[in-house]
Formats: structure tokens, sequence, C-alpha cells
């Protein structure tokens, strides 16, 4: 069950209007690695998991604030595009806004989709999409995978920190760095919290037995690249990270199998006709009825 409460998780108001710039915050809103994406990420991973206790609590918790995240970033866009000069509000007045917005680098459908506010899009304009969700039902690889996504979302957040010099945007941004902080942190403690409960280890799935897997190259790593350095890695030698092997390095080029022998398929399965066997076949079912008559 949801409840909303009106109020912001952080509040922050934008110096000045700044369309342009609202754009550029549709990334993190709407983006691959924006709040939508990490709110419904986390969400179906907690509607989805089977293991009841502390990780079906925690994934709860985070993606209850990731959906205020999204409150807070569709609020500040809509506060950077109240007023923009840019023919979306009454106020601002030009012989023809849409050509200055192409212009001026901003979203025109924020105008005229969604009369000043934000949009669930990236800052070029292409629809959220599921399929940016990751909800494998295995805790590791989820894990793994939130770790991730907390990375690269603050990454961008810091990116967009330096393309704008509004301290309310910055004062947002400070605050959405320092949850990615704690996020990455959270996520990285939690895989740890899973190996040490015996819950799952590397390699993801724990309780698929490698002896059925081609173990031979399990713990190669074999180089298909004309660098040549790539065997100075903590990769290339000494023991696997599952503690199950040897990291070994191998040039890639020198493990190869010959190919399968060529196959004949009917070649009425590719609606094709073979047309030698034709020609012999006619030529014999004429001889055929000469031969009878």
């Amino acid at each position: 069950m949801f409840f909303h409460k009106q109020e912001l998780q952080f509040a922050s108001k934008p110096d000045k209007p700044d369309a342009v710039y609202a754009r550029k915050l549709q990334e993190v809103l709407g983006g691959q690695y924006g709040e939508i994406t990490v709110a419904m990420q986390y969400g179906f991973q907690s509607w989805n998991i089977h293991l009841p206790g502390k990780y079906r609590d925690l994934l709860f918790g985070i993606g209850a604030e990731e959906f205020g995240h999204v409150e807070m970033l569709a609020t500040m866009i809509a506060q950077l595009l109240e007023d923009a000069p840019i023919g979306i509000t009454g106020d601002a007045v030009q012989d023809d806004p849409t050509v200055a917005a192409v212009v001026g680098g901003t979203d025109v459908q924020h105008a005229i989709v969604s009369g000043a506010g934000a949009r669930p899009v990236d800052s070029n304009g292409n629809p959220w999409t599921a399929g940016y969700v990751t909800a494998s039902g295995n805790l590791m690889a989820d894990f793994t995978s939130n770790a991730n996504a907390e990375m690269q979302g603050r990454l961008q957040v810091a990116r967009l920190y330096h393309m704008t010099d509004d301290s309310g945007v910055r004062d947002l941004l400070s605050f959405l760095l320092a949850r990615d902080t704690m996020h990455q942190n959270q996520w990285l403690a939690a895989i740890e919290q899973l190996k040490e409960d015996g819950l799952e280890q590397l390699p993801v799935p724990s309780n698929f037995p490698q002896r059925k897997e081609h173990t031979p190259v399990s713990y190669q790593y074999l180089n298909f690249s004309d660098g040549d350095t790539a065997d100075q890695g903590r990769w290339a030698s000494g023991p696997s990270l599952d503690g199950n092997g040897e990291f070994s390095y191998h040039e890639g080029t020198t493990t190869s199998a010959p190919r399968p022998a060529p196959t004949r398929p009917d070649a009425r399965l590719y609606g094709t006709t073979d047309v030698p066997n034709t020609v012999e076949k006619v030529a014999g079912s004429v001889q055929d009825k000469l031969h009878r008559e």
C-alpha cells in the first residue's frame, strides 16, 4: 500500500528559469539510469522477492525513497520551465517560439505535450522503457546491477552539477549525489552480507553445479585483442575471486575448433528449387514417357 505525503525529501528552488537545463535534467529523471528506472527496479525486486526479512525490507525502503526522488526532479524541472522565455508560458511572447525552442536546445514537448512540466523521457525525448529494469530474482545479480545503476546515476548527476551555476539546482544535485554515495555503499555492503549469510556466492547462480560447465576455460583470460598488456592485470593470474580456481592468461587466437562439415538441407525448406536435381528428374520423366509410348 502506498501513501503520498505532499512534502519533498529535500526542498530547493532554482535561481531562475532555464528551459535548456530542464531538458538536460530529464536524463537523470527518465534516462536509462534515471530515478524512474531505479524506483521501478527496486520496486519490482521487492515485489518479486521470495525471501522475507532484511533484504526485502531494504528493497522496500530504498524503492520508496527513489519514488520520492522522481517527484523531486519532476518538481525541479517544472520550476525551471516556469516563465522560461522560450514561448512556453503566456508571459513569454516571441514571433516563433517553436523555432526558438529548437534552436535554443530546449525540448519543445515541454511546451506542447506537458504544459511546462516534466516528462517520463530522457534528455533526447526518448520515452522511458521498462527494458531498463533488472529484476532477476537472484539477489546477488540484482544487487550488483543496483550498484551499477547508482554508479552510473551519480556519474551523470556529477556531470550535470558542473553544467550549471544555479545555486538552487546545485543544492538539489548535491543532495542526490550524497544519497547516491550511500546507495552505492549500501548495495556493495548488501552483496557482502549475502556472502556472509551464505545465501549467494560467486559465480552467480552459485547453486548451479560448476562441474556441468566446460571447466577447462572457467578461469582462463582469453585475449582476443592485439594489445600486449592484458596479462598484467589481476584477472590474468592468481586465485579467482570465487576461490574455486586459478586465473591464467591465454592468447584467444590459439583456442579454436574446426568448423563442422557443411550440411545439405532440403532446398524446399528455403523455398528454393535444387536446379540440377530437378533437371535430371524432368529429363528422366520424359525418357520414361517416350519409352512407354
